[in-house]
């Protein structure tokens, strides 16, 4: 008997296996390996969070003078940030909480070098995610959402370095190959990952306990 039909009978084998376990069964069994996967994220943050070092004692948030607009509301907040962040399967409490650092949710936010928004978006930023209105927030969370996706995938999922590059750019992380010695972007990576860390573990435990789908999907 050749290999492949050896290989096809022990699939059929584990397929039927599994079919016939009882409905709750398979769910614990989904729900265990949600959970492992989880924990497994879980420490992964941990770690980087530890690699970062103790976080600042002031946010590197901006309510700058030139930022005369309040905060958006919270209601509209979450539902933006939801909609922005499920488009580009980006974690939302990631978008929350790098928006809240960069401007304490103010969409009208200017820094002194010129970066601005929501998301504050550098102008050659805003030109190559082609960002028509840098102050809606709407627009902002969205093209912010679809950075820190691109850095992610350029830095195969490591937070901190992705991060790094939000702040300080892409070239300087690569040439320290991690967290730049800027203390800056330094305080920057673990202000928000030591912020991240506890929203995960609420927003995980709540939904492994509710058994519903994965709440960044």
């Amino acid at each position: 008997m050749s290999s492949l039909v050896v290989t096809y009978w022990m699939a059929t084998y584990w397929m039927a296996t599994f079919l016939m376990q009882d409905p709750q069964s398979q769910a614990d069994r989904v729900h265990s390996a949600m959970a492992e996967s989880l924990a497994a994220q879980r420490a992964s943050v941990r770690r980087q969070v530890e690699a970062a070092g103790p976080a600042s004692r002031v946010s590197n948030a901006v309510p700058l003078a030139t930022a005369i607009c309040d905060a958006v509301s919270q209601p509209e907040l979450v539902r933006m940030i939801d909609v922005a962040a499920r488009r580009e399967n980006v974690d939302p409490l990631l978008v929350r909480e790098v928006a809240r650092e960069e401007s304490g949710f103010r969409p009208c936010a200017v820094s002194p070098k010129g970066a601005e928004g929501l998301m504050q978006l550098m102008p050659a930023t805003q030109i190559q995610l082609q960002v028509q209105n840098p102050f809606s927030a709407q627009e902002s969370l969205e093209a912010g959402s679809k950075l820190l996706k691109q850095l992610l995938e350029r830095y195969h999922g490591d937070l901190s370095q992705a991060l790094s590059a939000y702040n300080a750019g892409p070239a300087r992380v690569d040439a320290a190959g991690g967290i730049p010695r800027i203390p800056e972007t330094q305080n920057y990576v673990s202000d928000i990952l030591n912020r991240l860390l506890p929203a995960l573990d609420v927003r995980d435990s709540d939904w492994l306990n509710s058994g519903a789908p994965n709440p960044i999907r």
